[in-house]
């Protein structure tokens, strides 16, 4: 199944473990806040400020959250995680950079990413792994999500 398929699928059927509803939660958080697609994007992006899933995945393995990330991307129950395990992961700057791009206040942005976050990486990753070649640039994903939402 190709990425393109699996954020299909995605928006279709949302997210049953109550993980945000996968993409379901981000039409949700993107309806109430257009920037968060594009703070998404710039995320997981190959080209974004944490260097990709592959970079925000060894991210939450420094951080000693490897399991939870982890259970994201694998084919089991995603397991939740707090705004405070979310800023500890990506750091006080990261959070406090989304936070004004999302034009809300740092605890506020923290519990967006950790309520979306989840479900968004579970679909991304059907196979039960990083792709190979990551997610594509930010853009290509801003795309692929944008014309999906629309």
């Amino acid at each position: 199944m190709g990425l393109f398929d699996s954020v299909l699928g995605a928006v279709m059927n949302g997210n049953a473990d109550g993980q945000g509803g996968g993409l379901a939660g981000v039409i949700g958080a993107v309806t109430n806040n257009p920037q968060m697609l594009q703070a998404l994007t710039g995320m997981l992006g190959n080209d974004g400020e944490q260097g990709g899933l592959g970079g925000l995945v060894a991210k939450f393995e420094q951080a000693g959250l490897g399991d939870v990330v982890g259970s994201w991307i694998g084919k089991g129950p995603s397991q939740s995680i707090s705004a405070e395990q979310i800023s500890s992961v990506l750091g006080s700057d990261a959070i406090s950079g989304l936070a004004a791009k999302l034009g809300l206040n740092t605890q506020d942005a923290a519990q967006q990413l950790a309520s979306v976050l989840p479900g968004l990486v579970n679909h991304l990753t059907p196979d039960g792994q990083v792709p190979e070649g990551g997610l594509g640039s930010g853009g290509d994903l801003m795309g692929m999500l944008g014309s999906l939402l629309k």
